[in-house]
């Protein structure tokens, strides 16, 4: 077992990250270590495989990291701006790999295939969030955008926002995904107003709005489903 308190030039070289993806790949490697590599360096009192293990385990793994805040990376003790603006930079090169890649995008058949994909991130948000799932004509994930951060109401939703990226990629479909703070996804009157808006824009631009969806805490609710607003 690796002792953190080491520096990674007195670790045999056989278990310092770079070394290792060298010799064996990036596959080989766990997430403390290539996380180690993009950090570079660690404390006085700490490696940089432990400020790696450290910044994981305090996040929850990588899909916390990847949902924390710049501030809150740089919050954290021996990260700093630098660290953090590596962090983020690394896992947006990530994201946008992945969403590049038509055979590896994830396919959405069902509103449970949606909650898997956001539930984890938005169903504990403390303020409300409204975000786009672009999809394919074969209904691929193409990429899902953030819109609104705050009171998600009718009187804040321009659909020229809503619908940018959608045209900008030229997306047949798109569904919408909010979340509500409270922990209770049952849709209010104004979220079935807002659907109806979104909807009939949606037609204008020759774009489907399959769902709108409201998430809150570990449950959600398809307005689709519901056959209300869709």
């Amino acid at each position: 077992m690796v002792e953190y308190h080491l520096r990674i030039n007195e670790l045999p070289a056989s278990e310092r990250p770079r070394e290792r993806l060298k010799e064996s790949g990036p596959a080989s490697l766990s997430n403390s270590e290539l996380l180690a590599i993009i950090l570079r360096t660690g404390t006085a009192a700490e490696n940089v495989l432990g400020l790696a293990s450290r910044v994981l385990t305090r996040f929850g793994g990588l899909t916390g990291l990847a949902r924390a805040s710049f501030g809150e990376l740089c919050a954290e003790k021996g990260v700093g701006q630098a660290k953090a603006a590596q962090l983020k930079a690394a896992l947006e090169l990530g994201q946008r790999l992945s969403s590049t890649q038509p055979e590896e995008r994830a396919v959405v058949r069902t509103p449970q295939d949606v909650a898997n994909l956001l539930m984890a991130e938005m169903g504990f948000l403390d303020q409300e969030q409204l975000r786009v799932v672009l999809l394919t004509s074969k209904n691929q994930v193409i990429s899902i955008s953030e819109v609104y951060k705050g009171n998600v109401n009718t009187s804040l939703i321009r659909p020229s926002e809503l619908f940018r990226e959608a045209v900008r990629e030229n997306c047949p479909a798109i569904i919408v995904v909010h979340n509500h703070p409270s922990g209770d996804p049952d849709p209010s009157p104004e979220d079935i107003a807002v659907t109806k808006q979104i909807v009939a824009a949606g037609r204008v631009l020759d774009i489907e709005v399959l769902d709108h969806m409201i998430i809150g805490g570990k449950r959600y609710v398809s307005l689709k489903e519901r056959g209300v607003g869709i």
